[in-house]
C-alpha cells in the first residue's frame, strides 16, 4: 500500500467517524421529547411533528431539514429544547417546493424558546427570499413563560413572525395553517394571518386566552372546545376555513389546496415571464452526474485540518460532468473561481484552495489563506457573476487573510475590503458550504452567515471562529497570565499548561459546527456526500424568485 492510498484510507476513516458522530446526535434529536412523549401524542389520536411532515410531503420527495441542531446543548436547566421545539425544512407538496414549519408538541408542549423564534424567523426569511409557499403545522402552548423576556418584545422576537405573515401576504406568498392542537395567545394570530386555516375536530383550538386565564381574568367558566375549537371557529366566529375529522384529512386538504395554486414565473422559464418584466433568468440545462463518486470525498478531505488538499478534487465530485471552467487559473491561486453546473443550474464557484501554491514570481503561498491577488481575483469574479446573473456557490475552508508587514504594505485590507464589498452587494442567490476552517474575516469574505446566503450548510468537520483554536488559546493565555502577574502572582509552567488546556477546550467547543448550528449560524450540518443535493435544492428554491435588483457594488477600493 503506497503513502497516497494510506492517506486516503486514514482520511476516509476519520471523516466517516465524524459523520457517524453527527448521525448519532441527529438521531437523538429526532426523538424530540422522547418516546414516552410521542406515545402520549398517539394516545390523543395525534401524530408527532415528523410523522405529520412525512404524511404531508410527496412520497418521492426528500425533506431537507433546516435547523435540526437549533438549541443543541442549550437550555439544559429547562430540560433542553431538541430542534428548537420545531421541525422545519423544505420539501415538495403536490409537486410544489414549500417551506414547512411544525411545532413539536413533545418538547415542552410545543412552547416557544428564544431559539424557537429565531428558527421560525429564519424559515420565514427563506420563504420570502425564494418566494416559496409556507405550511404551518400548529400545535403549541405559546411562549415559554420563564424566558418570556428573551422571546417576546424585541425586533427579532416572537412578534416579528406575525409581521412576516403580513409581509408575505403582500408579496403574494401562499401561507396555509393547519391547527392540530392548541394555538394560544399571540400565536393565535399566525393561522388567522395565513391565507387559509384548517382545524382538526377535537384537538385543534385557537384563542387569545385559554380557559384558565379567562376564568382568572373575567370569571367565566368555559371549556377549550367551546371557547375556541374547530366547530366554534368554522360555524360561529368564521375564523377558520375548514374543519376535518382527523389529522390525515387535514393534511390531505393541504395537498388539495397546493395542487391548485397558480404558477408564478420562474427564474429558469423565460417563456413564463412577461415581456419587459425586470427579472433574471438563471440558466438551466439537462443535468449530468459527476464523473467521480461523491464517496471519494471521504478520502480526499484530510483528517488533519492543517494538512493540504486539492479543492478541485472536491469540486469535481459536486459539479455536473465534473466540468469546472476556471477563471484566472494562474493568478491568485489560493482562491479557485470558475463556472460549472450543479444539477443543470449554471453557477459561479468561489472556493478556498488548500494546496500550497507558487506564484509566477516564485513566491510560495499557503493554502486556505486569502492573499492580495486572490482577494482581487475573487472580487472581480463575483462582480462578473452578478453582471451575468449567475448564482454563486462558496466553498469555505479559510484560515483568514494573510498578515505581516509585506501584506499590510501591499494593501491587504484594501483588497480584502474589495472582496467583502462584492459579496455584500451581490444580488444573485448565494449558497455557502463550510467544509473545514471558517476563521475571522475569511468567514465574511467567503459569504458567511452575516452576508445573507440563501442557504448556508456545514460539514461535521467545520470550525467557525475568529481565529484557530491554537492561536486563540495562546493569545487568551497571554492575557490571563499577564493579568495574574500584574497582581503579583507567579504562574509555574505546569499551572500555565493547565490553564492553556482549559482555555483550548472551551474555545474548541465554541468553534464546533454543533455550537454554530445550535445558534443557527448555519442552517444545517450535512453529510459531505449530500453537498451536491443540498446546493441543487437551494438553487431550485432560488429560481422561484426571479426578481433580482440591479447590481451596484458601490465604492470599490483600488
Amino acid at each position: 500500500m503506497n503513502a497516497e492510498t494510506l492517506d486516503f484510507n486514514k482520511n476516509e476513516d476519520a471523516l466517516r467517524v465524524a459523520v457517524s458522530g453527527w448521525r448519532s446526535r441527529l438521531d437523538k434529536i429526532m426523538l424530540g421529547g422522547g418516546k414516552a412523549a410521542a406515545e402520549k401524542q398517539h394516545q390523543k389520536n395525534k401524530l408527532t411533528a415528523r410523522e405529520r411532515i412525512q404524511y404531508l410531503i410527496d412520497k418521492d420527495s426528500t425533506f431537507i431539514e433546516i435547523g435540526a441542531f437549533a438549541g443543541f446543548e442549550m437550555y439544559e436547566e429547562q430540560g433542553g429544547c431538541p430542534a428548537g421545539g420545531t421541525v422545519a425544512g423544505i420539501a415538495y407538496i403536490s409537486g410544489r417546493q414549500c417551506v414547512i414549519l411544525a411545532n413539536d408538541q413533545t418538547v415542552k408542549a410545543g412552547a416557544w424558546f428564544p431559539v424557537t423564534g429565531k428558527k421560525n424567523l429564519r424559515l420565514q426569511e427563506i420563504a420570502m427570499e425564494n418566494h416559496l409557499p409556507v405550511i404551518y403545522l400548529v400545535d403549541s402552548a405559546g411562549v415559554f413563560l420563564p424566558m418570556q423576556d428573551e422571546i417576546f418584545p424585541d425586533k427579532e422576537h416572537f412578534g416579528r413572525i406575525f409581521r412576516n405573515n403580513a409581509r408575505m401576504s403582500a408579496m403574494g406568498i401562499t401561507q396555509i395553517a393547519v391547527v392540530l392542537g392548541p394555538c394560544v395567545a399571540g400565536g393565535a394570530y399566525l393561522p388567522i394571518m395565513s391565507d387559509e386555516t384548517i382545524m382538526v375536530e377535537g384537538n385543534g383550538s385557537i384563542f387569545l386566552a385559554g380557559p384558565y386565564l379567562v376564568k382568572a381574568a373575567i370569571g367565566e367558566q368555559i371549556d377549550a372546545e367551546t371557547l375556541g375549537g374547530a366547530v366554534t371557529h368554522t360555524e360561529i366566529s368564521g375564523i377558520a376555513d375548514y374543519k376535518l375529522a382527523n389529522e390525515q384529512e387535514c393534511l390531505d386538504q393541504v395537498r388539495k389546496i397546493m395542487s391548485k395554486l397558480g404558477h408564478r414565473p420562474l427564474a429558469s422559464s423565460p417563456d413564463r415571464i412577461p415581456t419587459g418584466h425586470p427579472v433574471a433568468i438563471f440558466d438551466h440545462a439537462e443535468p449530468k452526474a459527476p464523473l467521480y463518486p461523491a464517496e471519494d470525498i471521504y478520502g480526499i478531505f484530510p483528517a488533519d485540518p492543517a494538512r493540504p488538499y486539492d479543492m478541485t478534487e472536491i469540486i469535481h465530485r459536486i459539479v455536473d460532468d465534473s466540468a469546472f471552467e476556471e477563471f484566472k487559473e494562474d493568478y491568485g491561486k489560493t482562491i479557485l473561481c470558475g463556472y460549472a453546473r450543479i444539477e443543470g443550474w449554471a453557477v459561479g464557484i468561489v472556493a478556498n484552495q488548500r494546496r500550497m501554491v507558487k506564484t509566477r514570481k516564485g513566491e510560495m503561498q499557503m493554502g486556505g489563506v486569502i492573499y492580495n491577488d486572490s482577494a482581487d481575483k475573487a472580487a472581480r469574479f463575483i462582480m462578473n457573476c452578478n453582471q451575468k446573473k449567475i448564482p454563486l456557490v462558496f466553498l469555505q475552508d479559510v484560515t483568514g487573510f494573510m498578515v505581516g508587514s509585506r501584506s499590510e504594505h501591499a494593501g491587504i485590507i484594501k483588497d480584502g475590503a474589495k472582496m467583502v464589498n462584492a459579496v455584500a452587494n451581490s444580488v444573485v442567490p448565494k449558497i455557502t458550504i463550510i467544509l473545514g476552517n471558517s476563521y475571522g474575516a475569511g468567514n465574511y469574505a467567503m459569504c458567511g452567515k452575516a452576508y445573507d446566503p440563501r442557504f448556508i450548510y456545514a460539514w461535521p468537520t467545520a470550525r467557525i471562529a475568529v481565529m484557530g483554536g491554537e492561536q486563540a488559546a495562546k493569545t487568551l493565555l497571554q492575557i490571563q497570565v499577564g493579568a495574574l502577574k500584574a497582581k503579583g502572582k507567579v504562574i509555574d509552567p505546569a499551572e500555565e499548561k493547565k490553564l492553556l488546556d482549559e482555555i483550548k477546550s472551551r474555545y474548541e467547543r465554541q468553534t464546533s459546527p454543533y455550537y454554530a448550528a445550535a445558534r443557527l449560524w448555519v442552517d444545517a450540518i450535512i453529510d459531505p456526500i449530500d453537498t451536491r443535493r443540498a446546493i441543487a435544492e437551494g438553487l431550485k428554491a432560488a429560481a422561484h424568485n426571479p426578481n433580482v435588483p440591479a447590481f451596484n457594488p458601490g465604492v470599490i477600493q483600488v
